[in-house]
């Protein structure tokens, strides 16, 4: 039986998915969370915030994610970082998925990735959980209500975690399973809860179609000057670096805090919402995110709270590290309605340096630029996970390997072509250590990176004086109001310089054995700009 507001035409059962259960069409809010309730798939928390756990998976499974490997896209997928399924082993898991979703229940919300007209993509979600469809109407953007009479997806997302898969049938990895099939406009998700993997799913896929379009598709965050779109910044970053914390400047608005685009029209969010960790979130630091866990319909992911009260245990990390609210874009008092921005003036590339070598601030030339952003370093620290007893680099190239289905020189091009034609500038903004490695040195003071960012996005940065630095061979002030000019300089903040050349050269030595394997496919400029 169907419910809810669809196109007629439209319908699951034109899509060749017959015999399930209730079928729920683009419920609001309320509603999903009405059905959540019902089937006791989580809890309603203070404010009417809805507190879930996802159980096995607190996190993506980027190892089993699979793209099938058909005749069109065999070519132009990077297949070193994405593992291929086989057609046969697609459709065996299809049928078998479609029959074990026969007389269950399932929960459908049509959607649209991206905020630029031009360049969205339609989506139909039809997932297994009346949450999942919460979490990804935050996530996506929303059509108006009339729309949805005529809307006809692009391409369609189902998730089943109750589904395991089976690997040797269905050539996957595990029971776990993502699988993307670009031909038949489908993915499909099975064996897990983890409701991140919906939308990295399509964010995987505007990365695999956007750049055919000359767009460039980034894991970043986007905010503007206020009244002035024209001033957007955007900010690359993996997971810890303070992408989301640093682009929520109640000074600036809001454009999106985790995957947008950049076409020839400028700047424009993938997303509706936002997916913030809560780990150690609190009320001074970032109010505004920190108020969205008591508003209506936010979903609270893996977080302790009090039983009686409802009231959130924000340093308990006892179930995962990984804990995180989802949110619609409207609950940040400065968000942009159109999330659109400008070509972006001002690129913030962030990294969590727990090596203590690089500088709070630097400024990089498009060559240095193109390095950074293929190396996308940022580091492990002691007790993030087992066996890890000093600080580890991890290099994510395009600050998010995991949702890049093609080779990263396609998007560092991309890149630096539109660096080249809109004159950007960018910067590393290292938010990791300072005075020395994790577990000797301090983390770098958020005042100190708010007061260089805030000279950057202004213009006044440029007029200040800099050094070369003599490891990475960029740019580094020397002085900036507001910042002790001790920080600015790294090694000075050692209590042995020598020590800190040692671990420069270490660190150094890392980016070189990682970045051999870009070498054959860049231009000489960008090896010349690799180190030093």
């Amino acid at each position: 039986m169907a419910f809810g507001r669809v196109n007629p035409q439209f319908r699951l059962e034109d899509q060749g998915i017959e015999g399930l259960g209730n079928v729920y069409y683009n419920l609001m809010e309320p509603a999903l969370i009405e059905e959540a309730l019902r089937r006791e798939e989580g809890t309603l928390g203070q404010g009417g915030a809805f507190l879930v756990s996802t159980g096995k998976f607190t996190g993506r499974s980027p190892k089993d994610k699979h793209v099938v490997k058909t005749e069109s896209v065999a070519d132009s997928i990077w297949w070193d970082n994405n593992a291929a399924m086989s057609p046969e082993g697609f459709d065996a898991l299809y049928q078998d998925m479609l029959a074990h979703m026969k007389g269950r229940d399932f929960f459908v919300q049509d959607l649209v990735g991206g905020a630029d007209p031009a360049h969205c993509i339609d989506v139909r979600m039809v997932t297994e959980l009346a949450w999942h469809g919460l979490f990804i109407r935050h996530m996506l953007r929303r059509p108006d209500r009339e729309d949805l009479d005529e809307f006809a997806a692009d391409f369609t997302v189902i998730n089943c975690p109750s589904f395991t898969a089976d690997p040797a049938r269905h050539d996957c990895r595990s029971g776990t399973v993502i699988a993307m099939n670009f031909d038949r406009k489908l993915i499909l998700i099975g064996g897990t809860e983890y409701a991140g993997e919906n939308k990295k799913s399509v964010f995987t896929l505007l990365n695999y179609l956007l750049p055919e379009k000359g767009i460039m598709p980034m894991h970043c965050s986007a905010n503007h000057a206020v009244g002035n779109p024209v001033d957007t910044a955007i900010f690359f970053g993996l997971s810890g670096t303070g992408k989301t914390t640093l682009s929520a400047d109640p000074a600036r608005v809001l454009i999106g805090d985790d995957e947008h685009g950049w076409s020839d029209r400028g700047t424009f969010n993938f997303e509706g919402g936002c997916y913030a960790k809560t780990i150690n979130l609190s009320a001074e630091a970032e109010p505004e995110i920190f108020a969205t866990t008591t508003k209506f319909g936010t979903v609270i992911e893996n977080m302790v709270y009090d039983e009686e009260t409802k009231e959130l245990d924000f340093e308990d990390d006892s179930l995962t590290a990984n804990m995180r609210c989802a949110y619609p874009l409207e609950y940040i008092s400065n968000a942009s309605h159109s999330a659109l921005g400008g070509h972006p003036k001002n690129i913030i590339m962030l990294t969590c340096d727990a090596f203590g070598v690089l500088p709070p601030i630097a400024r990089l030339t498009p060559a240095q630029a193109m390095y950074h952003f293929l190396s996308g370093f940022t580091s492990k620290v002691a007790g993030t996970e087992r066996g890890v007893t000093e600080p580890e680099p991890t290099f994510s190239t395009c600050f998010g390997a995991p949702f890049m289905p093609r080779r990263p020189e396609a998007y560092g091009n991309l890149l630096r072509e539109k660096i080249a034609k809109h004159g950007a500038t960018c910067w590393l903004v290292n938010t990791g250590w300072t005075g020395g490695a994790y577990g000797t040195g301090s983390r770098m003071p958020i005042k100190a990176t708010r007061a260089l960012l805030t000279a950057a996005l202004d213009g006044s940065l440029a007029d200040a004086q800099f050094r070369k630095d003599p490891n990475f061979g960029f740019d580094v002030p020397t002085g900036v109001p507001g910042v002790p000019e001790v920080l600015l300089d790294p090694r000075r903040t050692w209590d042995n310089p020598t020590a800190y050349d040692a671990q420069a050269e270490k660190l150094v030595q890392m980016f070189a054995d990682n970045f051999a394997q870009y070498t054959p496919f860049i231009d000489d400029d960008v090896k010349a700009a690799a180190i030093g």
